[in-house]
């Protein structure tokens, strides 16, 4: 099959992908056409069916479909004009092509992850984490679930490698600064994307489930940390008051959907060294996707900025 990261523009595409989005719309003119999100393991792209007839067979989100399009450019973007459509039947497809996985070694990272456990001295984040990543229903979703639905680790693996990079680098800057309670940002690090084993669905889908749009990871790990304290006995309120606003407010800022703004040096911690692997990592999977030998590689949307390779 041709993957998504190498269409070039004219090229003729025939062949299976899976449809992420089916949008409805008319045109300008009243004219009904369907707007579709296509993926594959090397990324997504938008395509236009503007005509709808007996070419366009009956499909739904999340069946793979055989398209029959053309690659254009549409405001700097790759975009497809799908001329046929059919469902893929068994067997014409292989889901490991839809299926993007991260290049680490998934439990060679979760042991890693693991072993900050006994780096803790406080006896009840200890047993927390203990209990927490002894239960099978977090740890088999934990090691498979993406980071995110699209802008950074999104691929199978990317949450444990989205975590034990967070913990590594929380866990190096607490040693920099006076007043960081080194157990509180670790613990909070471990857990502070473990939501998203219930906020996006599984592969190859990879989207928010009700429970996601709903509520949300960071509500989801609040009443995780909840739920478990609830079961150690003499667990101070205290310290699950501290562990619970790291979660809350581990987006910084109120218009990146963080209910609350971080008032503790671990939240602001923890907020900067989320944010700053999401965004590395934005920029590092931006670099290798692109096959091009130009040096600027054109517009990030989750950057804000035009990249430009630094070895040319």
């Amino acid at each position: 099959m041709i993957y998504i990261e190498d269409f070039k523009e004219s090229d003729i595409i025939i062949g299976h992908y899976l449809c992420r989005q089916k949008q409805l719309f008319k045109s300008k003119s009243g004219k009904n056409y369907l707007s579709l999100t296509l993926c594959d393991k090397t990324g997504e792209i938008n395509g236009k069916v503007w005509e709808l007839n007996n070419s366009i067979q009956n499909f739904e989100e999340r069946d793979f479909i055989k398209i029959d399009a053309t690659v254009q450019i549409f405001q700097n973007e790759p975009q497809l004009k799908i001329t046929q459509i059919r469902k893929s039947q068994e067997g014409e497809y292989s889901p490991s092509d839809y299926i993007k996985t991260t290049d680490k070694d998934v439990i060679a990272l979760f042991t890693k992850l693991t072993d900050y456990i006994k780096t803790i001295d406080n006896t009840y984040l200890r047993r927390l984490l203990e209990n927490i990543f002894a239960r099978e229903d977090i740890v088999t979703p934990f090691k498979t679930s993406s980071a995110a639905k699209a802008l950074h680790h999104a691929c199978v693996g990317g949450l444990v490698e989205h975590t034990v990079s967070v913990v590594q680098i929380c866990d190096f800057v607490s040693g920099l600064y006076k007043f960081v309670n080194r157990d509180i940002i670790i613990t909070c690090a471990m857990l502070h994307d473990i939501g998203k084993i219930r906020e996006l669905s599984s592969f190859p889908e990879n989207d928010y489930t009700d429970e996601g749009q709903l509520i949300g990871h960071l509500i989801i790990g609040c009443e995780l940390i909840t739920e478990e304290s609830a079961k150690i006995d003499g667990f101070p309120e205290k310290l699950k008051l501290m562990l619970k606003h790291c979660m809350l407010a581990h987006h910084g800022e109120y218009e990146y959907g963080s209910p609350k703004i971080p008032h503790t040096i671990e939240a602001f911690i923890l907020h900067l060294c989320d944010n700053m692997d999401a965004k590395i990592k934005s920029f590092e999977e931006t670099l290798s996707s692109d096959k091009s030998s130009s040096a600027w590689l054109g517009y990030s949307k989750m950057l804000g900025r035009n990249i430009r390779r630094s070895d040319v």
